[in-house]
């Protein structure tokens, strides 16, 4: 298990294990725009399905395994840079494709902590409850009073953009980074990634600006 060791403590080890868990987060994101689409089903159908999701036996374990894939993302790739700028002080994101920077790859840091805020507050107060009254059956109603304050729904927006620009040059750099980068692939997994930004993002989006027209809770 020494090589295993060795390799992920290597500079491309480390990138190959950021980018494995980027994309199995992306995953995720599909996963959890799919269930909150339900909200627009209407309060029962959003409840029954936060209560299926609460019932599973196997919800533990997911969450466990998905809080660790944060974690090795974040704390692996923070490490990698702290590296990076103690061997010469280039910034990370020098390594994207030949077509230069991107406003994507120049905000990494910032939406990567953007988001990284906005995950703890959205399970603070949507799965937790928060700074709210309602139970944990009543999950639409949570949703739908945090996100009639206007402030709540611009943060989220404004999160949902952040989020857009992560995943517009992660997305292409995880691929480069298991070492698929050739001249007939990679404008392919570039557009893909952007059309899957816009798309995910562009979706949550919407699910805040909704809300707060719908005024909370008639």
């Amino acid at each position: 298990m020494r090589w295993l060791f060795d390799f992920l403590n290597s500079s491309i080890g480390k990138k190959v294990t950021v980018g494995l868990a980027g994309l199995l987060l992306c995953g995720f994101l599909l996963t959890h725009l799919a269930g909150n689409l339900i909200l627009f089903a209407g309060q029962a159908k959003f409840n029954a399905y936060a209560e299926f999701l609460e019932k599973n036996p196997l919800l533990p374990a997911l969450e466990i395994g998905l809080a660790a894939l944060f974690l090795i993302h974040i704390i692996v790739t923070l490490y990698a840079r702290w590296q990076n700028w103690q061997a010469r002080p280039v910034s990370y994101e020098m390594t994207v494709s030949k077509g230069g920077r991107t406003w994507g790859s120049r905000t990494m840091t910032y939406t990567a902590f953007l988001l990284l805020g906005f995950i703890i507050l959205h399970v603070a107060t949507l799965k937790y409850g928060l700074a709210t009254s309602f139970t944990e059956d009543e999950v639409f109603q949570r949703v739908m009073t945090f996100l009639k304050s206007p402030w709540m729904a611009g943060f989220y927006v404004l999160t949902m953009a952040g989020l857009g620009l992560h995943l517009s040059h992660g997305f292409e750099s995880a691929f480069q980074t298991l070492g698929v980068n050739h001249p007939k692939y990679t404008p392919v997994i570039k557009a893909a990634g952007i059309l899957f930004a816009v798309a995910v993002a562009g979706t949550f989006a919407v699910i805040p600006l909704w809300a707060y027209w719908q005024g909370g809770l008639k």
